[in-house]
């Protein structure tokens, strides 16, 4: 069976038949290791903005002066 054959009848699910059905492949994703370099069920850190200090501004300079360079170029 093909996604295009099947997305008619999973379209025609309820909401909460959708949702198990996400849940339920989602769950089958995590656990095949094939598919990812990630190991399940481990926690992975991931660098975020958040208690960067500082790096607003220095996002905010980087854009005043792309945004300078532009209209210089023009």
């Amino acid at each position: 069976m093909t996604l295009s054959e099947l997305l008619p009848a999973v379209r025609k699910l309820s909401v909460s038949e959708k949702l198990k059905l996400i849940r339920i492949l989602a769950e089958e994703l995590d656990t095949n290791e094939d598919i990812s370099p990630l190991e399940p069920f481990k926690t992975y850190d991931l660098p975020t903005p958040y208690n960067s200090f500082g790096a607003g501004e220095v996002l905010m300079q980087a854009l005043k002066q792309t945004d300078q360079m532009r209209s210089d170029a023009i």
